[in-house]
């Protein structure tokens, strides 16, 4: 019997943002701790933040940044919503673009839950999908979106591959952030409802690398 992992590799044409722009116009960002650059800033203020995102992109002439998978990150050390146990690696991964830009449902689902994750640091507007491939249930998780995404949405609503999902919200509303989606597989979301945790502690991170597997292997971004 194949695996999720497997399943996914055999799927094409998935994307998760505005379907007008092509992988070509992704690039890779690197907000590790390896990355001094980020030393220098203080991203717990938005706007400093969607000003390096905006020179990123220009600089290398994208209109998307992505990355983030099982990346350690110092984001997150001026939010106290991760500091209960050092919660610093990601798992999902994000796409960092302009406020109100398009999300789409990754695969064929129903809406499990959803929710409006308050305070710095959080998720903001958040919108969990349940799907099934062939005798496998898992979950899409989409965070960070605008108010409007969630205000009409009800459990169960059906949305197809590619269907207008939420649109991106800003940092008065998405936890503080410069807009971006944060986008992540979950196999078993236990009792979580409208969250489930995207940044874990380096002593849980067996258990969510396996229950949270590389985006990427259902994006095929690279």
């Amino acid at each position: 019997m194949p695996t999720l992992e497997n399943l996914f590799l055999q799927l094409e044409n998935i994307k998760v943002i505005d379907t007008s722009i092509p992988h070509s116009q992704y690039f890779p960002l690197d907000l590790s701790v390896a990355n001094t650059e980020l030393s220098e800033l203080d991203l717990g203020n938005a706007t400093i933040f969607e000003n390096y995102i905006e020179n990123f992109l220009q600089k290398n002439k994208a209109r998307v940044a992505f990355g983030g998978y099982n990346e350690k990150r110092n984001l997150y050390n001026q939010n106290t919503h991760f500091n209960e146990e050092e919660r610093n690696i990601h798992l999902g991964i994000d796409f960092w673009i302009k406020a109100e830009t398009t999300v789409l449902a990754a695969l064929d689902g129903k809406v499990y839950g959803f929710n409006f994750n308050t305070g710095l640091g959080n998720y903001g507007p958040t919108i969990i999908l349940e799907h099934q491939l062939e005798n496998k249930v898992f979950y899409t998780l989409y965070g960070h979106l605008s108010l409007e995404s969630i205000e009409n949405l009800e459990i169960g609503s059906f949305f197809r591959k590619g269907e207008k999902l939420a649109t991106l919200g800003d940092a008065s509303v998405n936890g503080g952030y410069s807009p971006h989606l944060h986008f992540q597989i979950i196999k078993n979301i236990e009792d979580n409802f409208g969250d489930y945790p995207g940044v874990c502690s380096k002593k849980n991170l067996d258990y969510y690398s396996e229950n949270c597997p590389n985006p990427n292997l259902l994006l095929k971004i690279t």
